[in-house]
């Protein structure tokens, strides 16, 4: 009995031995491994759903500007960066750089050169800067507004081709840069119609009313021919043909050449205007040569540029300018000048219209009238400064306006 009892155990402790040993074998075989699978599945899932969420988050500027480029028949043709590439021969020859982005010249498969400026990414901007630039151009078809040939959207790569502007920017030609060619009246005043026909064009030549926002030297650039076209629409607006007014959550533009309503908003409300007071300010630099507003001149009259202008032609003096122009104020200047005062006038209502620039521009100087002494504050008066200039000296009025100069935000 005890030996079958013996017997019985032996086979019982054998049996479960060897069955714990098979589910041993299994379980390292099969289930530990299909575990670990399990968890290496779930790990790979979860990083892929982390960079599909990251990219997703930070493709949004693309899959706007790919929005936008789907909606739109376009007229310019659409590059990948591997054709840009090739046309830069690598980003070799750079013609110039900005807050926007870098400009490099390349070559088309057909032969010409064109200008290619290569955007800096700005996630802030949600691709606004790209839509706002290719939507702009790619409807313009004006000799005085520079054309987009193409454009390059691919992943981060965002590219615009223009055609080749070879005499580069205007304000290399009126801010006295060493091996510079100097600048003849007649050309100065065939730039300056020229600039005024593509911002009236702009306004008003299209079926959309484009606002540029950024009218100065720099954006100006001239072909072989010295013919001026506007370019750089960055910060341009589109806004109907019937809508004067335009609705804008931050100033845009560039100091000293941005319109006064951009700062006081009880002077007026910003329109097409805002375009006209910059040309204004653009006038004076191209037909004066000089910056509107130098910090380092010897009598403060000279500060803000515009004032002593017209303090001159008020006087009716012809005069040499000192530092300016080495020869007398002729009637061409004179009237560029004349009409550069109409359109800084503080409150936009006060501006004329760029087809009236145009009209006066082409016009004879005896029918312009002088315009009122451009002020710089709202709380300004023209009869106040019309009355005080009338019986002070040069010195005296200028230093009637030195502090203000210094302190408005317009200048800063």
């Amino acid at each position: 009995m005890r030996l079958c009892e013996l017997a019985s155990i032996k086979f019982d402790w054998e049996y479960n031995y060897n069955y714990a040993n098979k589910v041993g074998i299994v379980t390292g075989k099969y289930v530990l491994p299909y575990i670990a699978v399990r968890i290496m599945l779930g790990i790979i899932l979860f990083s892929a759903l982390l960079i599909y969420t990251y990219r997703r988050r930070h493709a949004s500027i693309y899959e706007n500007i790919e929005d936008f480029l789907q909606s739109n028949t376009l007229m310019p043709i659409r590059y990948s960066y591997k054709e840009i590439k090739q046309m830069t021969k690598g980003l070799k020859v750079k013609l110039g750089e900005g807050g926007y982005g870098d400009v490099y010249r390349g070559n088309l498969i057909s032969g010409p050169f064109v200008a290619i400026k290569m955007l800096k990414i700005k996630s802030k901007t949600n691709g606004q800067d790209f839509i706002s630039e290719v939507a702009t151009i790619g409807r313009i078809y004006h000799s005085n507004v520079v054309r987009l040939v193409g454009f390059c959207v691919e992943g981060s790569k965002r590219a615009l081709v223009y055609e080749y502007m070879p005499n580069g920017s205007l304000d290399k030609y009126i801010f006295n840069k060493e091996g510079v060619i100097s600048l003849s009246n007649d050309q100065i005043y065939e730039i300056s119609l020229g600039v005024a026909l593509g911002i009236s064009y702009l306004h008003q030549g299209c079926d959309m009313q484009i606002l540029h926002f950024d009218i100065k030297p720099h954006n100006i650039l001239l072909d072989e021919n010295f013919i001026p076209k506007v370019s750089d629409f960055g910060l341009a607006k589109l806004y109907p043909i019937d809508k004067s007014i335009a609705t804008l959550t931050a100033a845009r533009g560039t100091i000293g050449y941005m319109a006064p309503e951009l700062f006081y908003q009880n002077i007026g409300r910003i329109s097409h205007k805002a375009d006209v007071y910059s040309f204004g300010m653009l006038l004076i630099e191209i037909a004066s040569r000089r910056r509107n507003l130098n910090s380092h001149a010897e009598h403060s009259s000279q500060l803000y540029f515009p004032f002593w202008i017209y303090d001159q032609l008020v006087k009716s003096t012809v005069r040499e300018m000192e530092d300016v122009i080495m020869e007398e104020i002729n009637d061409v200047l004179k009237k560029i000048f004349i009409v550069a005062l109409w359109c800084i006038q503080l409150k936009p209502v006060d501006r004329p219209s760029m087809n009236k620039v145009v009209e006066m521009l082409e016009g004879d100087i005896e029918n312009i009238e002088m315009p009122p002494k451009p002020l710089l504050y709202p709380h300004e008066t023209n009869q106040d400064n019309l009355d005080s200039n009338s019986n002070e000296t040069e010195s005296d009025w200028s230093t009637s306006y030195v502090e203000e100069i210094v302190t408005n935000p317009l200048l800063k």
